[in-house]
């Protein structure tokens, strides 16, 4: 089932969405060579308690952090832990905070110090994906053209589109119907009203669309470990053009022109 949400509702994911960008930019001060996973998982848990928000991923399902961490090849849902970032690495930091009964949804995409230019073209495709999947997002349109829109600019770029894993709604639960895959095709799926909040989250391949889940049940790789990108955004649905709830200027406040994606068209 949908849920439109009522304007007290929509404020309270608002809300949300802010702390959970606030907590993206508070990371994004640590990303750097030399530092663990699990302390950036620290800094984003300690800043969310000090808040007065919840970290909605730990312990959901017995996930053990209140990041999900993407080194390189991790796709979604890594474990924080030991690993220490590397220069060259990426790093996707993908959070929900969850702030007086409603949740936001946010994620980004790290360059650890010098990254390779291919890789780093893979970040600025992907994060501008992300905004063509919100122009489409607009009240009598359907998710598929939000689909459609991320999977046609990925795929003419030359990069594959993760089937498996989708965005979603979102509101009291931090995943809700309908959910919004990164591929399909225009004109099908659930019809978009206003009043819906739902999380856009591109997730994309430089090598092959296939991907691996682990023994553990959660962390999520491509198969042939090239590198993957994932960016998100949770959104409202307007009678008019759709509103973005979360956002990246905390975090591009925190990195300026150090972000390989910096000054791409569409972001705020």
């Amino acid at each position: 089932m949908i849920y439109l949400k009522t304007p007290e509702e929509i404020e309270k994911v608002r809300r949300a969405s802010d702390l959970v960008s606030r907590t993206l930019g508070e990371v994004a001060k640590w990303v750097a060579p030399g530092i663990t996973t699990q302390r950036l998982d620290t800094i984003a848990r300690e800043f969310i308690l000090d808040n007065g928000g919840r970290p909605a991923c730990l312990g959901y399902g017995g996930f053990p952090g209140t990041l999900c961490i993407e080194v390189n090849e991790t796709v979604v849902h890594g474990f924080p832990g030991g690993y220490v970032l590397k220069e060259g690495d990426i790093v996707g930091t993908d959070c929900v905070v969850e702030l007086d009964g409603y949740n936001g949804d946010s994620c980004y995409t790290f360059g650890v110090g010098e990254i390779d230019p291919a890789t780093a073209r893979l970040l600025r495709v992907t994060k501008e994906s992300l905004y063509k999947g919100i122009g489409a997002a607009r009240a009598g349109k359907r998710v598929g053209d939000i689909s459609n829109a991320v999977q046609t600019f990925c795929e003419r770029a030359g990069y594959s589109v993760v089937r498996e894993m989708c965005g979603h709604g979102i509101g009291k639960s931090m995943h809700e119907d309908p959910e919004v895959p990164n591929y399909g095709r225009r004109g099908i799926g659930p019809l978009l009203k206003p009043n819906m909040t739902i999380c856009i989250e591109p997730m994309i391949n430089l090598g092959s669309k296939n991907i691996v889940i682990e023994r553990d049940g959660w962390q999520c790789r491509t198969r042939d470990r090239k590198p993957s990108a994932h960016f998100e955004h949770t959104i409202l649905i307007t009678p008019d053009e759709p509103e973005i709830l979360t956002t990246f200027r905390y975090i591009e406040e925190a990195l300026g022109d150090k972000d390989v994606t910096f000054g791409i068209p569409g972001a705020e």
